[in-house]
């Protein structure tokens, strides 16, 4: 008998080196705190991709560090202060690159997945 499954087994974890350009992404639509960011990735991917507490706020950390994102706490009518996120104008920049950069990577990848399509193309 198989045992059931774990809500998230079938989910991928974040490609490393992604984290950092999607939560520059999501920020780009406006400030949100953590657990909505998580809830952007998740949701906006399909529910196929999911950032981890343990993964997801040390690359906040780092990104507030670099300057690409700055953080401010505020009340919550629900609960506890939240510590929300905004992308600064360093980050707007980044997040150029970034996207620059996964193009470039999804097309590399695209060819060697492909190269029948590839070498048709040249």
């Amino acid at each position: 008998m198989t045992p059931p499954r774990q809500p998230y087994q079938n989910r991928m974890e974040i490609l490393q080196g992604t984290l950092d350009m999607l939560i520059l992404q999501i920020l780009q639509w406006g400030p949100s705190h953590g657990y909505a960011l998580s809830k952007a990735i998740r949701t906006n991917s399909g529910e196929r991709l999911k950032a981890d507490t343990g993964s997801l706020y040390p690359a906040m950390h780092r990104l507030e560090r670099k300057g690409w994102i700055d953080a401010e706490w505020k009340d919550s009518e629900l609960g506890p202060r939240l510590r929300v996120y905004r992308l600064t104008k360093s980050g707007r920049k980044q997040l150029v690159s970034e996207r620059s950069r996964w193009v470039q990577i999804t097309t590399a990848i695209a060819g060697i997945m492909n190269p029948a399509k590839r070498g048709s193309e040249s």
